[in-house]
């Protein structure tokens, strides 16, 4: 250990930043070879494009509906429907029979109907026509939301669920030092590299890949959206979801060295688990967090401002325009500057525990090593 620190503060044969570049290449290299890289970027867009366009698909698209009468246009104004006009009842009647729409709004000549208008259909109710159609006082709304509450739920379902596979994805930066560690590589690249800048350079590169994740789903979603009919609300999340990208890249950055410290805590990938229960609660708790009060404004505002949950929920508050211009700035700085103390920290606990055998080692213990 003696050695590797000497070798730290000599800057080894090395330069440290040759160094970090030299092992985030590796690293790099290593997972743009792996399968399972390509099919779970894969995954991630197909099922973008899936949630944008299925809905629309499967939803069978604007329900069809003929009109006879100037009052049954009327009633219908504003629903959302297609409004076919006709000029008779027996009009009506044969594009619905020929299935061209789904019932068809008529005049009452019976004196049965309150509103003068029935509905006619071919064998079963139109229960979404006879909805359109349901008397309803009228709303005046103060402070209308110009986002609707299903549109923020699926945002926030979207952000959160990034957060969270980009989250856990920094496992194999935990898994690679674990198993560099039981195959005794790395004592050969300790030998030629600074321990730190073997850290460094596993952070930047499964940042940068993280990045480049991150920029092919940027590209992908407008893409999706469009395809859904969801302009309208690509133009209302265009705002965050530029701000999410940043902050998930900070929020990458700060579980990443933690993850390395997690791997360099334990010697065999048996015993990973033991030391994965803090990071994985910090990925964990933010997720569910903002998906449990993600209604409760004071809670999501604290959210906003905590550097581990700050990635999630305040692009979701920008998006609901609950976020003035000074608090994502904020609250960025604060997420860069614990990146920073944790990155630091890490670097101190992995430089003590990295060339560690045996079972798993107290983190008091690869503090005091290290000093």
């Amino acid at each position: 250990m003696t050695g590797v620190t000497e070798r730290e503060r000599d800057g080894g044969s090395r330069g440290f930043a040759a160094a970090t570049r030299l092992v985030a290449e590796r690293e790099m290299k290593t997972f743009l070879r792996a399968k399972a890289f390509w099919i779970g970027l894969g995954v991630i867009v197909v099922g973008l494009f899936a949630m944008s366009i299925l809905p629309t698909v499967l939803g069978g698209g604007e329900t069809k509906v003929a009109t006879v009468g100037s009052q049954a246009a009327e009633a219908l104004t504003d629903t959302g429907v297609e409004v076919r006009e006709v000029a008779d009842l027996a009009a009506a009647e044969a594009l619905i029979r020929s299935e061209e729409v789904e019932a068809a709004v008529v005049p009452d000549t019976t004196g049965e109907s309150a509103t003068g208008i029935r509905v006619v259909a071919l064998a079963d109710p139109p229960t979404d026509v006879v909805a359109a159609l349901r008397t309803a006082p009228p709303v005046d709304l103060l402070d209308p939301a110009e986002v609707g509450q299903g549109q923020r739920q699926l945002v926030i379902m979207v952000f959160a669920l990034l957060f969270l596979m980009f989250g856990m994805g920094g496992t194999a930066i935990a898994q690679s030092t674990v198993t560099e560690k039981q195959t005794r590589i790395v004592e050969i690249l300790v030998s030629t590299v600074p321990v730190r800048a073997l850290l460094a350079g596993k952070i930047v590169g499964h940042s940068l890949l993280t990045i480049g994740q991150v920029l092919v789903i940027a590209v992908a979603a407008p893409v999706a959206m469009r395809l859904g009919g969801h302009s309208e609300l690509l133009a209302l999340v265009a705002p965050a979801l530029g701000w999410f990208v940043p902050f998930l890249v900070l929020g990458f950055v700060l579980l990443a060295a933690m993850w390395a410290v997690a791997g360099s805590l334990v010697s065999r990938q048996e015993d990973l688990g033991s030391s994965m229960g803090l990071v994985m609660l910090l990925v964990m708790g933010p997720y569910f967090g903002v998906m449990f009060f993600s209604d409760n404004v004071t809670v999501l505002t604290v959210l906003s401002f905590l550097p581990f949950s700050s990635a999630i929920a305040m692009p979701v508050r920008l998006f609901a325009g609950d976020a003035a211009l000074w608090e994502p700035l904020l609250a960025m700085g604060l997420l860069a500057g614990t990146v920073v103390l944790t990155v630091l920290l890490a670097s101190r606990v992995y430089s003590g525990s990295l060339l560690h055998t045996g079972g798993k080692l107290a983190l008091s213990k690869a503090w005091s090593r290290e000093a």
